[in-house]
């Protein structure tokens, strides 16, 4: 492996970035003021290109690792973040533990959908499948005022999902059919619908309990793929909102 340092990867990030490519992803992921990606910087990096690198430096220690986690920089942390999908991938159980727990340690560097979605199913997910009783985590998550956290634990059931498992799946969508963040429906709905793909039958048990409260986006995600006539028939049942948890864009309480 060649050496290289946290900041070494800043500079070939920043040496690879685009000024314009920089502007529209911060739009793309929200990052003007009282959303939810509110202060975010870009170097306008493509993900191969973050992809390339991170598979080049799958050894790079923790403490570096650390530091690209720190960084105000939305590539550097996903670029931090793919080194340990990638580590994960040929570790050992201990090293794979040892990732796992660096991760949760430093969840906070996954502050937006993409930095989620792209490392949670492949290691916490990947983690739980085979140490169930790490599941609990998920249960605290799910009711955090954190937007991220409760995004983290729905999608670490997409590898529950992928082993016929959808029992903690289901648990998760329940409890936040009462959260008004749009991410969250997204988030639900779509975990669902990977549900549906392998069992057409308990994905439609459970719209049988709740369609009629589920959001709206989060309902359209989870019967994309069911027929016309039943998709249909779901969209107009007569619906009842829940109460909101009262979460506010950024994912702190207060109304939007």
């Amino acid at each position: 492996m060649i050496h290289i340092s946290a900041s070494g990867i800043v500079n070939r990030l920043k040496s690879t970035g685009s000024p314009q490519k920089a502007k529209l992803l911060s739009g793309f992921f929200k990052t003007g003021k009282g959303q939810y990606g509110e202060g975010d910087v870009f170097l306008g990096v493509i993900v191969p290109e973050q992809r390339k690198i991170a598979k080049e430096f799958r050894e790079l220690p923790f403490p570096e690792i650390e530091k690209l986690l720190a960084s105000p920089y939305h590539e550097a942390r996903l670029t931090g973040l793919l080194i340990l999908t990638y580590a994960f991938e040929k570790a050992d159980e201990r090293k794979r533990e040892s990732i796992y727990d660096f991760l949760l340690d430093h969840r906070v560097a996954m502050n937006n959908w993409d930095l989620v979605d792209a490392i949670v199913p492949k290691i916490v997910g990947e983690y739980m499948s085979t140490h169930r009783n790490e599941r609990k985590i998920l249960r605290i998550f799910s009711e955090s005022d954190n937007l991220w956290e409760r995004r983290i634990a729905v999608l670490a059931t997409a590898a529950f999902i992928r082993r016929g498992q959808f029992k903690d799946t289901l648990s998760i969508c329940t409890t936040l059919l009462r959260d008004e963040h749009d991410l969250i429906h997204k988030a639900t709905g779509w975990m669902l619908r990977e549900v549906g793909k392998r069992d057409e039958a308990v994905l439609r048990d459970f719209l049988d309990v709740h369609a009629f409260r589920m959001p709206r986006t989060m309902l359209r995600y989870a019967i994309e793929r069911l027929p016309e006539e039943e998709r249909k028939g779901y969209l107009n049942m007569p619906r009842i909102r829940p109460s909101c948890r009262g979460f506010s864009a950024n994912g702190r309480r207060g109304g939007r």
